[in-house]
């Protein structure tokens, strides 16, 4: 509620702050791009870490041993794991480069063109965290009545059937939690675009969390970047409510 540069004195404008926030066009493009890599990161992540926690779930010797080698790119640092997939993707220099090279392809640059670069963090963030989604979720498909998977299967139910008709509705509790912890875990997306692309190329992968980043370190305005910080958590518990109300009607069969 202060106008407050660092170093300077403190005025209360009251809501002044946000009136700005609001008002501002980059603001609502850097929301539009947190809202872009959130959801494709998380539908990713989800996606990848089902199909390999069903895999887990099938498999009849080795699922602890795979689960643990899996879970290994969660246990490194974010921006450690960045940097690594920084030089993977580097332009001409890059693991990848190297080797569409090596065959006569010429390869885009993954870290300065807009779209390619959108991709590369989705992937990165999504290589990193899926081990996350697949270890809660390996959890949850265990704890499904067995009597219930047997009387499916006697009734017939393929794999598929047996997966979205009676495992993942007895499950949905506990995909809400890991969906609302990723996505909360995702809003604050900094680390790793921060190291691989710095929000660039220009405002292409600026979030929320940059742009704070921005105004409070760069541009020094404390008590804006206050404020940005309180509308980004406002923004993702209304996304995490919407998603668990959604969720809620479609268990109850209005939707």
């Amino acid at each position: 509620f202060f106008n407050y540069y660092l170093g300077g004195e403190p005025t209360f404008i009251g809501f002044g702050n946000y009136v700005s926030l609001l008002q501002d066009e980059r603001f609502w493009s850097s929301l539009r791009t947190t809202v872009l890599l959130v959801s494709a990161s998380v539908t990713l992540q989800f996606i990848l870490g089902l199909a390999l926690a069903f895999g887990l779930y099938k498999l009849t010797f080795g699922a602890k041993a795979l689960n643990v080698l899996l879970f290994l790119p969660h246990v490194v640092t974010p921006v450690v794991a960045a940097l690594f997939l920084r030089w993977i993707f580097m332009g001409r220099w890059g693991l990848i480069d190297s080797i569409l090279i090596g065959f006569n392809i010429f390869p885009p640059d993954w870290l300065g063109t807009p779209g390619w670069a959108r991709l590369v963090v989705v992937l990165a963030e999504s290589w990193q965290f899926t081990p996350f989604m697949t270890l809660v979720l390996y959890a949850g498909l265990n704890t499904v009545d067995q009597s219930q998977i047997e009387s499916a299967r006697m009734d017939g139910a393929g794999n598929w059937t047996l997966l979205t008709r009676v495992m993942l509705p007895a499950i949905q509790p506990l995909i809400i939690f890991v969906l609302s912890i990723r996505i909360m875990d995702a809003f604050r997306f900094f680390d790793t675009i921060y190291v691989l692309t710095a929000g660039g190329p220009g405002t292409a992968t600026e979030t929320v969390t940059i742009y704070t980043y921005a105004i409070g370190f760069r541009l020094l305005e404390v008590g804006r970047a206050s404020a940005l910080g309180v509308l980004t958590l406002l923004i993702s518990a209304l996304a995490i409510a919407c998603l668990i109300l959604v969720l809620h009607r479609r268990d109850r069969g209005l939707l």
